[in-house]
């Protein structure tokens, strides 16, 4: 169970063509799938991650034209960081400055070189450089030159009134450990090669988040199949007194939702069977892929979703 890390993160975005443009043409990321958010389908959901579309690399939008800001606070994530290469923080900084992005001051954490930033809608981003990185898998057909593209999740950070009851259930049902401490800060870890890091910040007292653009709707953590899935659920029940959903069938992987003592929404969604499953590899993300019970729908669903090109 060690090596589970996160599956992929969910966020909530304003405009869909400016939530493209910029996770694409802004971050070289690649458009691994374009389909609706099953529950809602008159909006998009947006699929951004490396070349392959591997767990563990992908951040998801459900994007609505006119949706009000959120409020980062307790019960939220707060910053969702990306690895790069060391060397590249530097062009990244530039870049940021070039193209007008907001960021902060390049700083230290636990060791490692972070260059935070926001997207448009106010979402809290991170580059986290990591030495000697090297990942064939990286997208470099997004503009971005391969040696210092994107890799994939280094791992997000939660905002929580009691960071103990939330690190039990990383540690018991995830298969993560605690690895370091800063001030309010607790680094947990597991051996995922991406998305294997989650820090829980304790701040007791401070207001709850609310959802809104520029939000963390959910975090996906990895179940290799049904059956490691099946053995978390249990977990949860049978160790922390916590019943998740019934399974729900998302096409790419099979999930089940509950909330963590903290109040996040958390996911543990399957590997199997992958986003290649209606596209190959080379197509990911060209044509709007919907699920059997709305292909029925699509020409309306077709003429309701804005353009994104």
């Amino acid at each position: 169970m060690r090596h589970h890390g996160i599956h992929h993160v969910t966020a909530i975005a304003g405009p869909a063509r400016r939530n493209l443009a910029f996770y694409t043409q802004v971050l070289g990321l690649r458009l691994v799938k374009k389909t609706v958010n099953f529950d809602d389908p008159g909006t998009y959901h947006l699929y951004f991650g490396d070349g392959l579309g591997q767990p563990g690399t992908i951040l998801t939008f459900f994007p609505w034209e006119h949706v009000a800001p959120g409020r980062a606070g307790v019960g939220t994530t707060q910053e969702t960081a990306f690895r790069v290469p060391e060397a590249a923080i530097g062009y990244w900084a530039h870049r940021f400055l070039e193209k007008g992005v907001a960021h902060g001051a390049v700083e230290k954490r636990f060791g490692q070189t972070v260059l935070t930033f926001k997207d448009p809608d106010g979402t809290s981003l991170a580059l986290v450089g990591i030495p000697n990185a090297d990942d064939a898998s990286a997208w470099a057909g997004g503009g971005i030159p391969a040696e210092y593209a994107i890799q994939g999740f280094e791992g997000v950070t939660l905002l929580v009134e009691d960071a103990a009851q939330t690190g039990a259930i990383l540690t018991d049902v995830f298969g993560f450990r605690e690895t370091g401490r800063d001030g309010s800060l607790i680094r947990y870890t597991s051996d995922a090669a991406m998305g294997g890091t989650v820090d829980v910040r304790s701040a007791k007292g401070f207001l709850p988040g609310r959802m809104g653009g520029g939000s963390v709707h959910h975090i996906a953590f990895r179940a290799e199949d049904d059956a490691a899935q099946a053995e978390m659920v249990k977990r949860l029940a049978e160790n922390h007194g916590i019943k998740t959903t019934e399974q729900r069938d998302r096409n790419y992987f099979r999930s089940v939702y509950f909330r963590e003592p903290g109040g996040i929404l958390f996911e543990i969604a399957t590997d199997i069977p992958g986003f290649a499953v209606d596209e190959d590899i080379d197509a990911l993300g060209h044509e709007l892929k919907l699920p059997a019970f709305l292909e029925s729908r699509r020409s309306e669903l077709e003429a309701k979703l804005p353009e994104l090109a």
